[in-house]
Parts: C-alpha cells; structure tokens; sequence
C-alpha cells in the first residue's frame, strides 16, 4: 500500500497578493489596496510562480499585465476569495443580528449621538448598539445599517425618513481667548476667525460673512483664517484656543457645561437644512428598534428646542 500523498502548502500571502493584482487591475493599485509596498507585491506574487511553476505576470518595466496562465489562473482562486468574502458577510450579519446599527455624519457622532447614547444604554442596559462614523449615504437593505442620522436632501436616497431637527450656529471660543472681555459685534472680527467648509455636495455651512451681515459689519468675502470640512474639528480647535467658531449648538453642550467654550456673543444662524432620521423597514422589528426610533426623535425634539434662539 503506497503512502498518501503529501501537498506542499501554497504561500497564502502570495495567493493574496496576486488575486489582488488580478482584481484591482496593477501591481501599484494592489499594494495600496493590502497597505504594502509594490515590491512587496512583486515578491509574494513570485513566490506562487515559483510554487506552480508557471509566470503569472508579464512584467514591463513598471507595468505589469497577467498572462494566459495568469488570467486561467486568477478566474479560479478568486472564486474562492469571494467565497471568503461571503463568509464576512454572513458573519457580520449574525454578529449585528440582535445589535441596532446607527450610522451618522463623523462630526454627528463625534459631538451629538455618540454623547447622547448613553442616556439611551441607561434606559435600556440589555441593548446593544453599534454606532458607525460615515459621511457617504449607507445603502440601506444591502449595507448592514439599520439607523442613518442624514443631513439635509441626502436623506432621500432612503425610503423610510423623518426629520429630527434643525440646527442653529452661534459664535464660540475658549474663555482664555477673551480673558473674561465680552467682545461685541464688531469687535469679534479682530481674533483669528475658524471656518467650516463642508463637501460641495452638502448645501453651505454658515459663514463668517453670513454671521457679518446679520449684525451689520462690513466683511469681504475672502475672510483669513483655516478651514476645516468637518464641524467637529474646527470646535476641537476652538477649545485649544485658536480662534472663534461658527459652532453648532448641539455639537457644543459638553464644552459650555465643562466652559471649555463659551458663548460671548449670542446670536444664532440656522443651518440651511435639517438633520434626517432614516431607517430599514427590517430594523423596527428587531429587539429594541421601534424604541430606539422613537428614542431619537424624542431627543431631537430636545435638541430642537435648545438650539433654537431663546
């Protein structure tokens, strides 16, 4: 009786590799996919020719394409990777099975729900919710997402949504900023100015020319001073003493309570638009949904009436 035969372990991480340069097209666009330099893509994908037996890539100075044997053999393991992705998939489907996932704007999480979802743990211990910094719009019914907190007309990409509140801007700074002075109206153009400059695609933030305008001083369009695409930057950099802040007030409780920041100046700007809850039709009949919907309309009915002017 002859003895089993014995199979030499193929280099998984060149396996990885070469589907990688398969799939994405180049060796360039692999290594940044797998976060490794090209040469080290070079190296793993010649150890599996070296493993087989056979030249994978036909290389050209710094190109380099898959050959015949290449493209026979990259259709036939990538169906494995997928298979591999698949299992992620259903993995992640379990492990969110009995979770509540809330996705939201970074700045969102950052300075108003992920502050808040305490409160909400305090009433419901035995909850579980995850809770996802992502300014692109999740696909609700294919990315695991039961919850979207939306900013104005993104929210109809979905189709189950409700407004929660529209927000109010107002001038804040660090109290070592003005060392106990209340500047006035005109006076606050003197310090260094903090902008906020969302993505093109979100309708404008309200300006410092904006806020200029409303109090009656002449300000040119231009105005000095750094810009930040995410509100909760520039408030960060406003607590650090760099400057005032057009800040939004519910992104701000935390540091008026701690006088991290203060308010010198009281006169608020809305956003142009409101904030949007939206939601899979899937997710209020999950352990907790329908509560955790109605949790955070409640609060944003709070939130409302806080940042209105008084």
């Amino acid at each position: 009786m002859s003895a089993p035969r014995r199979f030499k372990a193929i280099p998984l991480k060149g396996l990885q590799a070469f589907e990688a340069v398969g799939r994405c097209g180049s060796v360039t666009a692999a290594a940044l996919e797998l976060n490794v330099s090209p040469g080290a893509i070079s190296q793993q994908v010649r150890k599996i020719e070296s493993f087989l037996g056979v030249t994978l890539l036909e290389r050209n100075g710094r190109t380099a394409e898959l050959t015949l044997w290449g493209r026979l053999y990259h259709q036939e393991i990538s169906k494995g990777f997928e298979q591999f992705a698949i299992a992620e998939r259903m993995l992640e489907r379990a492990r969110n099975e009995n979770a509540l996932v809330l996705s939201a704007l970074s700045s969102v999480v950052n300075k108003w729900i992920g502050r808040l979802i305490f409160g909400w743990q305090a009433l419901h211990p035995d909850a579980h919710v995850r809770i996802i910094g992502r300014d692109s719009e999740p696909r609700m019914g294919f990315d695991e997402i039961d919850f979207r907190i939306s900013y104005g007309s993104d929210v109809l990409q979905h189709e189950h949504y409700s407004e929660l509140f529209r927000d109010w801007v107002v001038p804040a700074c660090s109290p070592a900023l003005i060392q106990k002075r209340k500047p006035s109206a005109s006076e606050l153009f003197d310090y260094p100015l903090l902008h906020v400059e969302w993505e093109r695609h979100f309708t404008p933030y309200p300006s410092w020319v904006d806020f200029a305008a409303k109090v009656g001083v002449a300000l040119r369009e231009t105005t000095p001073g750094l810009s930040f695409t995410l509100s909760s930057s520039a408030i960060d950099a406003a607590v650090n003493k760099r400057g005032f802040v057009l800040a939004q007030m519910s992104m701000i409780a935390d540091e008026l309570e701690a006088q991290t920041l203060v308010i010198p100046l009281d006169i608020r700007i809305p956003l142009r638009e409101s904030y949007f809850l939206a939601w899979d039709r899937s997710a209020l009949q999950k352990s907790h949904g329908a509560a955790f919907r109605d949790w955070l309309m409640t609060i944003s009915r709070q939130q409302a009436r806080i940042s209105a002017p008084q």
